[in-house]
């Protein structure tokens, strides 16, 4: 599992957002710099208070923008679709089906147990799926085309480029679904912490 090109954008805005609403903005203590916002400690304290209150009072989060391409196996990308709004994601299934053999490497295996008896059986179905991929491509018979998608495991990778926001990935970030599959600890929490000012506002919990 992979998170490239991540950017995020829209911080001075949504922090001059999140202080609007008071009319307050001679005490904003944050500015633009060149590597980056910076956020000062009073807008900091307010933007905390607000998460903690819930979802309704942190719109601010909402505004904070995040593009990143993900590749992923197929299940996991029915976990993100829980999130799907306010997010937008793109590619196509079928164009990254056509562009290489399938071949073990184009799913997920980083714990793949091969010394299983059951899971040895796994190399006939990839020569199956990979038969039907080479007819579709042969003769553009689309029958092909619907039964390798019909079959194809859960664990093919797919890569997306994803737009979502910093109250979209905080959902993620606690929700437990997520916290079973394998890749959380090892790929999702390590890019959520790569992200600017993560532990203040999308791993925070409260004062403790």
């Amino acid at each position: 599992m992979k998170f490239e090109r991540t950017k995020v954008y829209n911080f001075e805005e949504a922090f001059y957002g999140l202080i609007l609403p008071m009319n307050s903005h001679h005490k904003s203590d944050s500015c633009q710099k060149p590597y980056g916002y910076d956020i000062g400690e009073n807008d900091l304290a307010l933007a905390q208070r607000l998460i903690h209150g819930g979802s309704e009072h942190r719109k601010f989060l909402r505004q904070i923008l995040v593009s990143v391409t993900i590749t992923a196996p197929i299940y996991w990308w029915k976990e993100f679709v829980t999130y799907e709004d306010g997010t937008t994601i793109n590619t196509s299934m079928i164009t990254g089906i056509k562009d290489a053999p399938i071949t073990l490497e184009r799913f997920e295996i980083d714990d793949f147990n091969e010394d299983l008896q059951e899971v040895k059986q796994v190399s006939y179905v990839i020569t199956w799926l990979e038969a039907l991929r080479t007819k579709y491509l042969e003769t553009n018979d689309e029958r092909y085309l619907k039964e390798l998608m019909r079959w194809l495991p859960s664990s093919w990778m797919q890569t997306h480029t994803a737009t979502l926001s910093y109250e979209n990935i905080r959902n993620m970030f606690f929700k437990k679904g997520y916290r079973n599959l394998t890749e959380y600890p090892i790929s999702f929490i390590d890019w959520v912490q790569s992200l600017p000012y993560s532990a203040e506002l999308i791993m925070y919990e409260g004062a403790k």
